[in-house]
């Protein structure tokens, strides 16, 4: 592996690790780790200061995905390696959101930060995934069900698409991680304290 792409591995994580929830509601006087879910992500943001700011979170968090991975495509030459190394890059920038060294590893969930890495490797097999949040939200009212079910369904979507194997074994990998982190909602969703966006 060059030096390249150690470089450009290393960098998506540290991208990746900014906590954009933390910076932007830093204004606001409320710690987002010690409130609501206490989560870093949008959901949280938007739940405690608001939809504004919990739109421009989850719009940093896409943007921190995507970006590394845009800037990677143009650097790395287009040799057998390349799909290699894009791999690494989408997983080290998810997994700086998910452990950032900036906040002692314990980040977000992954889900907005997984979605800018498949909208530019597989932007068709993001659109299937918004479609089933949207659909799980509007049904059940849990943005976690609608999260959960719209990772997992990246998977079909490569795989109909045809897209290549390290593809879809960079889009296994985020969807288990997300999963995993989401255990505790998952354990609310089926003992049914979990929140619903329907309820005041």
């Amino acid at each position: 592996m060059t030096l390249l792409a150690l470089f450009l591995i290393v960098a998506s994580y540290l991208v990746g690790a900014i906590p954009f929830g933390i910076l932007l509601s830093k204004g606001s006087g409320v710690d987002i780790r010690a409130q609501g879910s206490k989560n870093i992500g949008a959901t949280n943001v938007a739940r405690l200061l608001g939809k504004k700011l919990g739109l421009l979170t989850l719009l940093a968090d896409i943007a921190k995905g995507f970006s590394p991975l845009f800037v990677a495509g143009r650097l790395l030459p287009a040799d057998v390696q390349q799909g290699t190394v894009l791999a690494l890059c989408g997983a080290a920038t998810v997994l700086g959101h998910m452990f950032p060294v900036y906040l002692g590893f314990r980040g977000g969930k992954g889900v907005a930060t997984g979605l800018g890495v498949f909208l530019y490797l597989a932007p068709k097999a993001v659109l299937g995934c918004l479609l089933v949040f949207l659909a799980a939200v509007g049904l059940s009212g849990f943005v976690s069900l609608g999260s959960l079910l719209g990772a997992l369904a990246v998977l079909p979507g490569l795989w109909l698409l045809q897209e290549p194997t390290w593809k879809i074994v960079l889009a296994t990998v985020v969807v288990a991680l997300i999963w995993l982190k989401h255990h505790q909602n998952i354990g609310r969703l089926l003992r049914g304290t979990e929140k619903c966006w329907r309820k005041k």
